[in-house]
């Protein structure tokens, strides 16, 4: 492992909490059922789904699928991609949006 990929797995190491991963999950699960269930109503719950919501929703659904389900990326760039800091605070917003 290159030395900048140890650094960003330092960074990410106050996330590898199994409960963190387990609401990863939980929270991916839910919003896929979601648009799969009712596309319509999920999207007006949302606000809609846009050229900028659409790609954040589906590439946050699958890193938290590699970050809850354990998958840990060798290279750094990879571990930035499927960083759970971004894809949690994307799913904890989708869902904020859609509860409200």
């Amino acid at each position: 492992m290159s030395d900048l990929a140890a650094k960003v797995a330092k960074l990410h190491a106050p996330l590898d909490k199994s409960l963190l991963r387990g609401l990863s999950l939980i929270l991916g699960f839910f919003h896929v059922a979601m648009v799969m269930w009712d596309p319509h109503a999920y999207s007006e719950a949302i606000g809609g789904f846009n050229s900028v919501i659409s790609p954040l929703m589906i590439w946050a659904i699958c890193s938290s699928m590699v970050f809850g389900l354990s998958f840990k990326p060798y290279n750094w760039y990879w571990q930035i991609l499927f960083s759970p800091y971004f894809s949690l605070t994307i799913l904890i917003y989708l869902s904020v949006l859609y509860v409200w």
